[in-house]
């Protein structure tokens, strides 16, 4: 392994399966937290995304000597005073299945009318290469909506409707999810910080 390559701190094939798309044309090799084995077990307890972010980065760079990029999104409901928030991922327990969310989160909605359904997916991106530590952020707004709609994505995706698109995310194809998502953004940002700062260094 060289300087040019790059580990993805995450073991979610989702995430892994988009951000390996966004990235294909990099010249760079990309190992993931699923192919290492023995790699920390790295608790998200900071209060934000920025700090989940960038603790993940740096605890995964640490322990392999690779720099690494990390994510962590939430999803904020107006409606919700912004929860779930930085607790998306575990909204409905530690161990909670992606339906799991949706449901607790339709439940929480229930009665709350259409006007004030408004809500926004949020990702930041931390990348550590020794001292260097870079973060940028995503972003994407929408509705939720009261019933799952669409068979793509994951996570929230079936009830996070984008009235610009008239679709869920769950309702798009890779592409252009990759295009508007608050993930696709914030990729795009990184992609540029590291073709700039990292590939050409």
């Amino acid at each position: 392994m060289n300087n040019k390559t790059l580990l993805l701190a995450t073991k979610n094939k989702d995430k892994i399966t988009e951000i390996s798309q966004l990235f294909a044309n990099l010249p760079i090799t990309l190992v993931t937290a699923r192919d290492l084995t023995d790699l920390p077990r790295v608790e998200e307890d900071g209060d934000t995304l920025e700090a989940n972010a960038i603790k993940k980065a740096t605890e995964y760079s640490r322990a392999t000597g690779l720099p690494a990029i990390a994510d962590d999104t939430g999803l904020e409901v107006d409606a919700l005073n912004g929860e779930p928030g930085v607790n998306s991922a575990r909204y409905a327990g530690e161990h909670a299945t992606y339906n799991d969310n949706v449901q607790k989160l339709l439940q929480a909605m229930q009665g709350v009318k259409p006007a004030a359904r408004t809500a926004r997916f949020k990702t930041v991106i931390a990348f550590v290469n020794g001292d260097v530590i870079e973060t940028v952020t995503g972003q994407c707004e929408g509705v939720i909506i009261e019933y799952p709609s669409g068979g793509q994505g994951f996570g929230y995706d079936p009830v996070f409707y984008v009235p610009e698109y008239d679709r869920t995310f769950a309702e798009m194809d890779v592409e252009l999810k990759n295009q508007i998502s608050h993930r696709g953004r914030a990729l795009v940002k990184i992609k540029d910080y590291l073709e700039k700062n990292f590939i050409n260094s």
